[in-house]
């Protein structure tokens, strides 16, 4: 007798077999631990970009070979997952890791979860009020005492290292003073894209230090570039101002005449002319270099006498205050003297 497949099953492979044919990024995700209520908010928050179908391991199964797809890369990526479900996309899997890595937040321990890593706590004060706290604190092997009306840790410690289980209230003491160490969230077993399987190890990257570093790659790249002459559509116009200056101060050196260089040529000229000049005697010199030389000598004494009155001239306050000082001086001797 055959046996009877309940519908809902069926209906679970069809749409997992749809979301298969969709192509785009496959991924599994696990969902242990995350609360119904939570996960619907996090279904929610995801809806726009992904399709996320929880199902048994035998069901996926069973889509992805109706697909045509070879089940050996899929099995892969359960590698770790104790809930499973499938998740297609049209996002890369780099997006898909820091979007489902949004979801994580922590929560407390629980009897029987397991420390994620050392778990230490810092000498500090908690700002509780003095209480029943105290003790519950200490009876966890938290030391706590009440110090300036505010209880406080006594000392640093680790009270869990990694691996080891939460027993009794120790979770709830440590949530009491900010410590929530269980992450939930989906948490990304791996993605399939293109062919190529990716695990959450090589998604995992620093963003912000990888546009930085791209940024400064590409500017040592550049660098590289214009100190061996390499002729790129970037380098060109650095390389052509480069050159051109170096010509221009090479012309400068070997008195080359061109439309650039004559006209410092010319005032350097210029301004040789005016001081030989200015050596010679005035019988010397023709009417029009002598009202060279007295244009320059009067510009040059007018600039002087500014300068001299701007810090000598008394300004017209400074002249009243002396005034009155006078006026002052003489009434003191006048009273003196009836």
């Amino acid at each position: 007798m055959i046996p009877k497949v309940a519908d809902w099953k069926k209906g679970t492979v069809a749409k997992l077999t749809d979301m298969v044919n969709s192509g785009g990024t496959m991924a599994i995700i696990d969902i242990h631990g995350v609360p119904a209520g939570a996960m619907l908010g996090m279904r929610g928050g995801l809806r726009t970009n992904m399709q996320i179908q929880v199902a048994k391991k035998r069901l996926m199964k069973i889509a992805w070979e109706a697909a045509g797809k070879d089940f050996a890369d899929l099995e892969v990526l359960f590698d770790g997952a104790v809930q499973p479900a499938l998740v297609q996309t049209n996002l890369n899997s780099f997006k898909v890791f820091s979007e489902l890595k949004a979801t994580e937040a922590g929560r407390a321990g629980k009897p029987g979860d397991i420390a994620p890593h050392d778990i230490v706590i810092e000498k500090m004060d908690t700002g509780m009020a003095p209480g029943p706290i105290v003790g519950e604190l200490n009876s966890v092997g938290i030391p706590a005492k009440i110090m300036k009306g505010s209880v406080h840790i006594q000392k640093k410690m680790t009270i869990l290292n990694k691996g080891d289980v939460f027993e009794g209230d120790l979770g709830l003491m440590l949530s009491k003073i900010g410590i929530n160490p269980i992450v939930t969230g989906l948490r990304l077993c791996g993605t399939l894209e293109d062919g190529v399987r990716f695990t959450p190890n090589t998604l995992d990257l620093d963003l912000e230090k990888f546009e930085s570093d791209l940024i400064s790659f590409g500017a040592g790249a550049f660098n590289l570039a214009c100190n061996i002459s390499w002729f790129t559509t970037q380098t060109m116009p650095t390389l052509l101002a480069k050159a051109s200056s170096e010509a221009f101060a090479v012309a400068m050196e070997a008195a080359i005449m061109t439309c650039d260089t004559l006209p410092l040529f010319i005032g350097r000229a210029h301004r040789g002319a005016l001081g030989l000049a200015g050596n010679l005697s005035a019988e010397a010199l023709d009417e029009e270099l002598s009202l060279l030389l007295g244009a320059a000598a009067d510009a040059v004494a007018s600039a002087a006498d500014t300068a001299s009155s701007a810090t000598e001239a008394p300004t017209e306050a400074e002249e009243e205050e002396e005034e009155e000082e006078e006026e002052g001086s003489f009434d003191g001797l006048g009273s003196l003297f009836g």
